[in-house]
């Protein structure tokens, strides 16, 4: 298992959880902010594991179209299986929204005169 999935999974369960929207709103004062943060960091969660998935799964591509090449690798299967057993991208980002791991900062206000 790689340091990015055991980091990000450690702890946490695949299923849903009800969240109590105050405790997010009491994050940065506003419910639609915490959550546009929330959706930004599962998105950079959610492309990172994917490219370490394809990394892992381009070592057992063949590069030929040879219809005899093709057969079931145990290993790729097993890859696979683990990386969908894993918490949502969502889960994981709320999670560590919620345990003040997310940085976040706020854009200067521009003036107007």
């Amino acid at each position: 298992m790689s340091k990015l999935r055991r980091q990000l999974s450690a702890g946490i369960t695949n299923n849903v959880e009800t969240r109590n929207l105050a405790d997010i709103k009491a994050k940065t004062g506003n419910l639609y902010e915490s959550i546009a943060i929330i959706g930004k960091r599962a998105n950079q969660i959610n492309i990172s594991l994917k490219e370490e998935l394809h990394n892992k799964l381009e070592e057992f591509a063949s590069h030929t179209d040879s219809l005899e090449e093709i057969h079931e690798n145990k290993e790729q299967i097993e890859i696979s299986r683990a990386y969908e057993r894993m918490p949502n991208p969502a889960l994981l980002a709320t999670q560590e929204f919620m345990d003040d791991k997310v940085y976040f900062r706020k854009g200067e206000d521009e003036l107007f005169s």
